[in-house]
């Protein structure tokens, strides 16, 4: 039956997936840009390490992405000071690009740009690949674990939003913008994965099998960025449209969707997991009857495309990182002689943790000012 009403209609013919193999480049040069920051601020910790005697090798500022908590504190001060800190500006307008991003094109950093959930994609289309032909299933999480599941990363994100916006003063997020262990923070964070703990190398490896079983396992459930964008996706304008006059009821769009939305079953998708990677829209056999859509105030719904979306996460991206370049807000403030006495006595500098250390830090920053 469904054949003879799909010959009735106009069809396409998506066996290459043109938006997926594009969206696969995206991906993978975004992974290889993340790979070269690495090797790069390999070279720069190595110059650190010689106390200065090594070839110097400039400090790659792309690195600051990978420091999202000092990016949203970062952003937090310029939009209540206007002052962009001289610490990690590049991981401010990093930040600030994903927020843009998300908010016109809805959650598509995870599944565009985010290296991690690039390589949780990778992991996902093996483990389905491998649970298929050994076990010949396919693992679907119920609803009564998915759902407590996924507020996890809604829990750490309140949790990072309290910390910063409600336990600290404007002043205090200053305090630790200026402290040795945010100005260190990046090296820090290498020699956490250069020097791996047996309990982290055992947190990991339990999340990478875990992804084998349940796709994007650390994506759906504990990401706390992911958490951030999925609110915003209920903001953005852009959204997946399904023309219910057109739809043949073939299920296709909901088997192809990774984050196991029911898209068969609803004219709009507002879900807080739809990352518009247009997975759907390219396994809809049936032309005009699923594709993007601008829900704005109008005569009539404007449809972008689905290629539009490629070329408009690129573009958002390169124009705010660009910007801070052109502004000069790209390369950090800190010198070499500081790096080499942050590196020195990195060990000693410790992260205010607790409401506690919140206040003191408050009740420190308030004293600096005065004084």
């Amino acid at each position: 039956m469904i054949r003879n009403m799909i010959s009735k209609k106009k069809i396409i013919r998506n066996s290459e997936k043109p938006i997926q193999k594009y969206r696969f480049y995206v991906q993978s040069a975004f992974a290889l840009l993340c790979i070269w920051i690495g090797v790069e601020f390999y070279f720069f910790v190595r110059y650190l390490e010689s106390n200065g005697t090594a070839a110097f090798y400039n400090r790659p500022p792309g690195v600051e992405g990978f420091l999202p908590i000092s990016s949203m504190m970062s952003f937090f001060m310029f939009i209540v000071t206007g002052e962009i800190h001289y610490a990690h500006p590049a991981g401010m307008f990093i930040f600030f690009a994903i927020i843009l991003m998300s908010l016109v094109f809805g959650k598509s950093f995870c599944s565009w740009l985010c290296p991690v959930g690039f390589l949780s994609e990778l992991v996902g289309d093996a483990g389905e690949r491998f649970l298929k032909k050994v076990f010949k299933v396919k693992i679907k999480m119920p609803k009564w674990i998915d759902y407590p599941l996924r507020s996890i990363k809604y829990l750490l994100l309140g949790f990072f939003v309290f910390s910063i916006f409600f336990l600290m003063s404007t002043m205090a997020v200053r305090a630790f913008l200026d402290s040795p262990y945010n100005l260190s923070a990046d090296i820090k964070m290498f020699y956490f994965f250069a020097n791996i703990s047996r309990t982290s190398l055992i947190v990991l490896s339990v999340l990478f099998v875990l992804s084998i079983f349940v796709r994007s396992f650390w994506c759906r459930f504990l990401c706390p960025y992911g958490a951030l964008l999925g609110i915003l996706n209920f903001i953005s304008p852009n959204k997946i449209k399904r023309n219910a006059a057109s739809c043949i009821d073939c299920g296709l769009c909901a088997k192809a969707c990774p984050s196991s939305i029911k898209v068969d079953k609803v004219i709009t998708v507002w879900s807080d997991e739809c990352t518009s990677c247009m997975s759907c829209v390219d396994a809809c056999p049936v032309e005009d009857t699923l594709d993007i859509f601008t829900l704005l105030p109008a005569k009539k719904s404007f449809r972008p495309g689905k290629k539009w979306v490629a070329i408009g996460v690129v573009s958002i991206f390169m124009a705010v990182t660009g910007i801070g370049i052109i502004s000069g807000h790209w390369q950090n403030k800190i010198s070499r002689e500081e790096y080499l006495y942050l590196y020195k006595n990195m060990n000693s500098f410790g992260h205010p943790t607790g409401p506690e250390a919140m206040k003191k830090l408050n009740e420190e920053s308030y004293e600096k000012s005065r004084r």
